[in-house]
């Protein structure tokens, strides 16, 4: 039996993407088995939630790509632990009122990595307990870890894109993953 917490995606989202592709499987006769191993260990695009590593019960979550809010709420959304989120950039002139019920429900803490942040503090100060600046992914890495106990997701879900600091959204991305299999 295929149950919702052995699919390899979490999330409202994922869970009707995974029972819309388990229906398709059913009307071509795709053998169970086969669709059960490849929901169970379907893996997403690199930058794309994919996940990095579990230290200490604390799992990382790469979604570099998110580099606009809309994005950067359906991973919230599908987060179904407390978020460690790590987020900014380069502003894109960025809604985040559209996330404000969402941050409020799943984020306890917001590590900034851009080097404006203005906006995103003022947006969220009222809807989370710890809003942190951070110079480099180094740094944000760091506090997130302390900040995070056991059973928290660390997100890299930016919001915006990423050439204050970094080549494009992959050397985001890459950095962060490189950093977190350093601990």
């Amino acid at each position: 039996m295929l149950t919702i917490e052995s699919l390899a995606t979490q999330g409202r989202t994922n869970l009707n993407i995974s029972m819309a592709s388990g229906l398709a499987a059913r009307v071509f006769e795709i053998k169970k088995d086969f669709v059960k191993e490849s929901l169970s260990d379907f893996r997403n695009a690199e930058h794309r939630l994919e996940y990095v590593n579990n230290i200490h019960g604390i799992e990382f979550i790469n979604d570099s790509k998110a580099t606009n809010i809309n994005s950067t709420w359906w991973a919230l959304e599908s987060m179904i632990k407390p978020v460690i989120w790590l987020a900014g950039g380069q502003d894109k002139c960025c809604n985040y009122p559209m996330l404000q019920e969402i941050v409020k429900k799943k984020v306890k803490a917001i590590i900034c990595i851009g080097l404006d942040n203005k906006k995103l503090i003022k947006a969220f100060s009222n809807d989370v307990r710890m809003i942190i600046e951070t110079a480099s992914m180094t740094e944000a890495l760091k506090y997130s870890y302390k900040i995070a106990e056991p059973g928290d997701v660390v997100l890299l879900s930016p919001g915006c894109s990423s050439y204050d600091q970094f080549d494009d959204f992959e050397d985001r991305g890459r950095q962060f993953k490189m950093l977190v299999r350093k601990f």
